[in-house]
Protein backbone atom coordinates (compact mmCIF):
# COMPACT_ATOMS: atom_id res chain seq x y z
CA UNK A 1 0.00 0.00 0.00
CA UNK A 2 1.44 3.55 -1.22
CA UNK A 3 0.66 6.59 1.05
CA UNK A 4 1.29 9.80 1.15
CA UNK A 5 1.46 12.08 4.04
CA UNK A 6 2.17 15.70 4.94
CA UNK A 7 3.19 17.20 7.62
CA UNK A 8 6.19 14.45 8.65
CA UNK A 9 8.60 16.33 10.50
CA UNK A 10 7.69 15.26 13.45
CA UNK A 11 4.08 14.84 15.66
CA UNK A 12 1.68 13.05 14.71
CA UNK A 13 2.64 13.22 10.90
CA UNK A 14 6.54 11.47 12.12
CA UNK A 15 4.78 9.11 14.13
CA UNK A 16 2.42 8.15 10.68
CA UNK A 17 5.63 7.46 8.80
CA UNK A 18 7.04 5.28 11.61
CA UNK A 19 4.05 3.06 11.98
CA UNK A 20 3.40 2.82 8.07
CA UNK A 21 7.11 1.48 7.98
CA UNK A 22 6.46 -1.18 10.26
CA UNK A 23 3.57 -2.08 8.88
CA UNK A 24 5.73 -2.35 5.72
CA UNK A 25 3.99 0.06 3.54
CA UNK A 26 5.36 2.71 0.75
CA UNK A 27 5.37 6.35 2.10
CA UNK A 28 5.75 9.52 -0.02
CA UNK A 29 7.19 11.64 3.25
CA UNK A 30 6.50 15.34 2.88
CA UNK A 31 7.17 18.12 5.03
CA UNK A 32 8.23 22.10 4.41
CA UNK A 33 12.36 21.57 4.78
CA UNK A 34 13.26 17.95 4.57
CA UNK A 35 16.58 19.06 4.98
CA UNK A 36 16.04 20.24 8.61
CA UNK A 37 14.17 17.20 9.38
CA UNK A 38 16.46 15.68 11.46
CA UNK A 39 14.20 12.88 12.71
CA UNK A 40 12.39 12.07 9.52
CA UNK A 41 15.93 11.53 7.53
CA UNK A 42 17.04 9.11 10.17
CA UNK A 43 13.67 7.18 10.01
CA UNK A 44 13.98 7.14 5.80
CA UNK A 45 17.49 5.73 6.29
CA UNK A 46 16.37 2.39 8.45
CA UNK A 47 13.38 1.44 4.91
CA UNK A 48 15.10 3.69 2.61
CA UNK A 49 13.46 1.43 -0.01
CA UNK A 50 10.31 2.08 1.65
CA UNK A 51 10.33 5.76 2.48
CA UNK A 52 11.08 8.78 0.43
CA UNK A 53 11.43 12.18 1.66
CA UNK A 54 9.82 15.11 -0.61
CA UNK A 55 8.95 18.74 -0.25
CA UNK A 56 5.30 20.05 0.17
CA UNK A 57 5.26 23.27 1.62
CA UNK A 58 1.87 24.20 2.04
CA UNK A 59 2.01 27.92 1.94
CA UNK A 60 3.95 27.37 -1.53
CA UNK A 61 1.41 25.69 -3.71
CA UNK A 62 3.93 25.73 -6.66
CA UNK A 63 5.41 22.91 -4.52
CA UNK A 64 2.29 20.64 -4.21
CA UNK A 65 2.17 21.33 -7.94
CA UNK A 66 5.85 20.30 -8.37
CA UNK A 67 5.33 17.29 -6.25
CA UNK A 68 1.78 15.71 -8.08
CA UNK A 69 4.37 15.89 -11.13
CA UNK A 70 7.11 13.93 -9.32
CA UNK A 71 5.09 11.90 -9.01
CA UNK A 72 2.83 11.33 -11.75
CA UNK A 73 2.93 7.87 -12.89
CA UNK A 74 2.57 6.42 -8.70
CA UNK A 75 -0.50 5.40 -7.61
CA UNK A 76 -1.47 7.11 -4.33
CA UNK A 77 -3.55 4.22 -1.72
CA UNK A 78 -4.11 7.34 1.07
CA UNK A 79 -3.39 10.96 0.63
CA UNK A 80 -3.15 11.84 4.26
CA UNK A 81 -3.48 16.07 4.66
CA UNK A 82 -1.96 16.04 8.21
CA UNK A 83 0.14 18.86 7.87
CA UNK A 84 -1.52 22.31 9.74
CA UNK A 85 -1.27 25.19 12.30
CA UNK A 86 -2.71 26.59 14.99
CA UNK A 87 -2.43 30.40 14.09
CA UNK A 88 -0.94 33.04 16.66
CA UNK A 89 -2.13 33.17 20.21
CA UNK A 90 -3.58 36.77 19.20
CA UNK A 91 -6.70 34.65 18.57
CA UNK A 92 -9.35 35.77 20.82
CA UNK A 93 -12.60 38.40 20.27
CA UNK A 94 -11.21 41.68 19.57
CA UNK A 95 -7.66 41.16 19.28
CA UNK A 96 -6.98 38.51 16.45
CA UNK A 97 -4.01 38.64 14.33
CA UNK A 98 -5.52 39.00 10.75
CA UNK A 99 -2.44 38.09 8.84
CA UNK A 100 -1.94 34.46 11.10
CA UNK A 101 -5.35 34.35 10.39
CA UNK A 102 -4.95 34.17 6.60
CA UNK A 103 -1.91 32.26 6.75
CA UNK A 104 -3.92 29.51 8.28
CA UNK A 105 -6.94 29.32 6.08
CA UNK A 106 -4.10 29.07 3.15
CA UNK A 107 -2.42 25.94 4.93
CA UNK A 108 -5.35 24.79 7.00
CA UNK A 109 -7.83 24.75 4.34
CA UNK A 110 -6.69 25.82 0.73
CA UNK A 111 -3.55 24.05 0.36
CA UNK A 112 -5.36 20.31 1.48
CA UNK A 113 -7.99 21.05 -1.37
CA UNK A 114 -4.75 21.91 -3.85
CA UNK A 115 -2.71 18.91 -2.71
CA UNK A 116 -5.61 16.62 -3.09
CA UNK A 117 -6.75 18.19 -6.68
CA UNK A 118 -3.39 17.61 -7.97
CA UNK A 119 -2.95 14.20 -6.27
CA UNK A 120 -6.34 13.01 -7.64
CA UNK A 121 -5.48 11.01 -10.21
CA UNK A 122 -3.18 9.44 -8.60
CA UNK A 123 -5.43 8.48 -5.90
CA UNK A 124 -8.12 7.18 -8.24
CA UNK A 125 -5.48 4.91 -9.58
CA UNK A 126 -5.12 2.58 -6.64
CA UNK A 127 -6.66 0.01 -4.89
CA UNK A 128 -7.93 1.62 -1.81
CA UNK A 129 -8.84 5.75 -3.19
CA UNK A 130 -8.74 7.67 -0.12
CA UNK A 131 -8.20 11.04 1.23
CA UNK A 132 -7.72 12.16 5.05
CA UNK A 133 -7.64 15.67 5.97
CA UNK A 134 -6.93 15.89 9.51
CA UNK A 135 -9.55 17.97 11.29
CA UNK A 136 -10.62 18.77 14.75
CA UNK A 137 -13.18 19.05 17.06
CA UNK A 138 -12.65 22.00 17.74
CA UNK A 139 -13.77 23.06 14.48
CA UNK A 140 -17.54 21.31 14.78
CA UNK A 141 -20.12 24.34 15.73
CA UNK A 142 -22.25 21.92 17.94
CA UNK A 143 -19.08 20.68 20.17
CA UNK A 144 -18.01 24.40 20.42
CA UNK A 145 -19.08 25.60 24.14
CA UNK A 146 -15.74 27.89 24.87
CA UNK A 147 -15.70 30.30 22.18
CA UNK A 148 -12.63 31.93 21.21
CA UNK A 149 -9.68 30.32 19.05
CA UNK A 150 -11.00 32.02 16.03
CA UNK A 151 -8.47 30.86 13.81
CA UNK A 152 -8.20 27.29 14.21
CA UNK A 153 -11.61 26.94 14.44
CA UNK A 154 -12.53 28.85 11.63
CA UNK A 155 -10.18 27.19 9.04
CA UNK A 156 -10.79 23.84 10.46
CA UNK A 157 -14.44 24.30 9.66
CA UNK A 158 -13.84 25.27 6.71
CA UNK A 159 -11.90 22.54 5.80
CA UNK A 160 -14.56 20.20 7.10
CA UNK A 161 -16.92 22.14 4.00
CA UNK A 162 -13.82 21.13 2.03
CA UNK A 163 -14.03 17.02 2.79
CA UNK A 164 -17.78 17.18 2.36
CA UNK A 165 -17.78 18.48 -1.10
CA UNK A 166 -14.92 16.43 -2.35
CA UNK A 167 -16.87 13.41 -1.07
CA UNK A 168 -19.78 14.42 -3.70
CA UNK A 169 -17.45 15.58 -6.02
CA UNK A 170 -15.05 12.34 -6.62
CA UNK A 171 -17.67 9.96 -5.75
CA UNK A 172 -17.62 9.04 -9.71
CA UNK A 173 -14.10 7.95 -8.87
CA UNK A 174 -14.66 6.23 -6.17
CA UNK A 175 -12.52 8.15 -3.72
CA UNK A 176 -13.03 8.34 -0.59
CA UNK A 177 -12.89 11.52 1.81
CA UNK A 178 -13.19 11.96 5.18
CA UNK A 179 -12.16 14.49 8.26
CA UNK A 180 -10.18 12.57 10.89
CA UNK A 181 -10.08 14.48 14.92
CA UNK A 182 -6.93 12.74 15.93
CA UNK A 183 -7.69 13.24 19.28
CA UNK A 184 -5.94 15.88 21.93
CA UNK A 185 -2.44 14.34 21.12
CA UNK A 186 1.04 14.75 23.25
CA UNK A 187 3.02 16.82 20.25
CA UNK A 188 4.28 20.48 20.07
CA UNK A 189 0.52 21.57 19.27
CA UNK A 190 -1.15 19.53 22.01
CA UNK A 191 1.15 20.04 24.86
CA UNK A 192 2.17 17.88 27.78
CA UNK A 193 -1.07 18.07 29.44
CA UNK A 194 -3.30 16.20 26.28
CA UNK A 195 -4.90 13.46 26.74
CA UNK A 196 -3.27 10.33 24.24
CA UNK A 197 0.32 9.78 22.40
CA UNK A 198 0.90 10.17 19.08
CA UNK A 199 1.33 6.47 18.53
CA UNK A 200 -2.22 5.94 20.46
CA UNK A 201 -3.51 8.52 18.16
CA UNK A 202 -2.19 7.04 14.98
CA UNK A 203 -2.27 3.50 15.27
CA UNK A 204 -6.52 4.17 16.07
CA UNK A 205 -7.24 6.71 13.12
CA UNK A 206 -5.60 3.70 10.78
CA UNK A 207 -7.58 1.44 12.18
CA UNK A 208 -10.66 3.80 11.03
CA UNK A 209 -8.76 4.21 7.81
CA UNK A 210 -8.63 0.51 6.68
CA UNK A 211 -12.49 0.22 7.62
CA UNK A 212 -13.90 2.96 5.38
CA UNK A 213 -16.37 1.73 2.96
CA UNK A 214 -17.83 3.87 0.23
CA UNK A 215 -20.77 4.76 2.93
CA UNK A 216 -18.34 6.66 5.12
CA UNK A 217 -16.82 9.15 2.79
CA UNK A 218 -17.50 12.83 3.64
CA UNK A 219 -18.23 11.61 7.87
CA UNK A 220 -16.28 13.84 10.12
CA UNK A 221 -14.93 10.62 12.43
CA UNK A 222 -13.18 11.21 15.78
CA UNK A 223 -10.34 9.50 17.39
CA UNK A 224 -13.12 6.30 18.33
CA UNK A 225 -14.11 5.98 14.94
CA UNK A 226 -17.73 7.74 16.38
CA UNK A 227 -19.53 10.64 13.87
CA UNK A 228 -18.85 14.34 15.35
CA UNK A 229 -21.45 16.91 14.72
CA UNK A 230 -21.10 19.78 11.81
Amino acid sequence: MNLLITGTSRGIGLEMVRYAMECGWRVFACCRHPHQADALLKLAALAPERISVHIADLAELATLQALAYELRNEAIDMLINNAGVYGSNQNQFGEVDVRSWQQAFAINCIAPLKLSEALCEQVAISEHKIIACLSSKMGSMADNGSGGSYIYRSSKAALNAVVKSMAVDLLPKNIKAVALHPGWVKTDMGGVNAEITARESVTQMFETLLALTAKDSGRFIDIDGSDIPW
